[in-house]
């Protein structure tokens, strides 16, 4: 009964069913790896967050560019506030508000982004405080220019004046007339009683879309191989019902008549 297993078409059956299940196991269990990899970059960069913290702050030109190894590092920077902006749809606590953003005209020429702070509510110039005059001296987290539309930043156009989705040079570039440093640094300490931002892991190192779409490939290849064995079966089980009617008799010939069940043939009402 099991002898059509060595026909050619079920070889090249068995054949593909072989090649699926560890193909499919393979494919699964990178991606798994995928993913723990993306959970443990994230409890890294984390724990590195914290340490940083405790870090003795170094110039900023020393740590430039920024990269994973770079940002969160302490930093320090002298120098002059200039232009202030606000950066609206930030949250804080699970709570709506806005950074209040100063670039810093260091001796350098180019002008470093400082945040100065979170406020709660919606940007409102008039409730927000004064930059310190005269030279200053910050010391805060580095952090590598924002992404729009990525990790939660706003990609809108169309904001009022004084206003920046972004905190890049590439968008701050286009708002005041001096160049500015491909970095910024949130300040450890609120300036003038505002909420300090803290520092976030670096781009690429948290749970985000990417890593939970790695737990869905492994859900996926694993699930094919269910399937693949899944259709084996049920080709199989249909060849074993083909192969017992064969047995009984029960195989429909070439006009769809079983066999020992063909109808008797009518004589032509005109043959005499």
């Amino acid at each position: 009964m099991y002898r059509f297993l060595l026909t050619p078409r079920w070889w090249g059956i068995n054949v593909f069913v072989l090649l699926a299940i560890p193909f499919c196991v393979f494919m699964g269990s990178w991606q798994l790896g995928r993913f723990e990899d993306r959970v443990d970059d994230h409890r890294d960069a984390e724990a590195r967050v914290t340490s940083d913290k405790r870090e003795e702050a170094r110039p900023l030109d020393g740590l430039l560019p920024v990269t994973k190894a770079t940002s969160g590092k302490q930093t320090t920077a002298s120098g002059r506030y200039d232009t202030q902006l606000l950066v609206p749809d930030r949250k804080l606590d699970d709570k709506d508000g806005y950074y209040v953003l100063a670039l810093l005209r260091t001796d350098t020429g180019r002008a470093l982004p400082v945040v100065r702070g979170w406020l709660p509510g919606t940007p409102d110039p008039a409730e927000v405080p004064a930059a310190p005059t005269g030279e200053v001296t910050v010391t805060g987290a580095l952090q590598a220019s924002e992404t729009p539309g990525n990790n939660g930043v706003s990609a809108r156009g169309g904001l009022p004046q004084g206003q920046t989705a972004a905190i890049s040079s590439a968008s701050l570039v286009n708002l005041v007339e001096y160049d500015v440093y491909d970095a910024w640094v949130t300040l450890n300490r609120g300036d003038s009683g505002m909420k300090a931002v803290p520092a976030t892991a670096p781009s690429g190192t948290g749970l985000d879309l990417k890593a939970f779409q790695n737990l869905g490939y492994t859900a996926e290849w694993f699930a094919f191989v269910g399937f693949v064995i899944f259709m084996w079966f049920r080709l199989l089980r249909r060849e074993l019902e083909f192969a017992r009617d064969a047995e009984l008799g029960l195989a429909p010939d070439e006009d769809g008549h079983e066999d020992g069940k063909r109808e008797p043939e009518r004589s032509s009402p005109s043959a005499v």
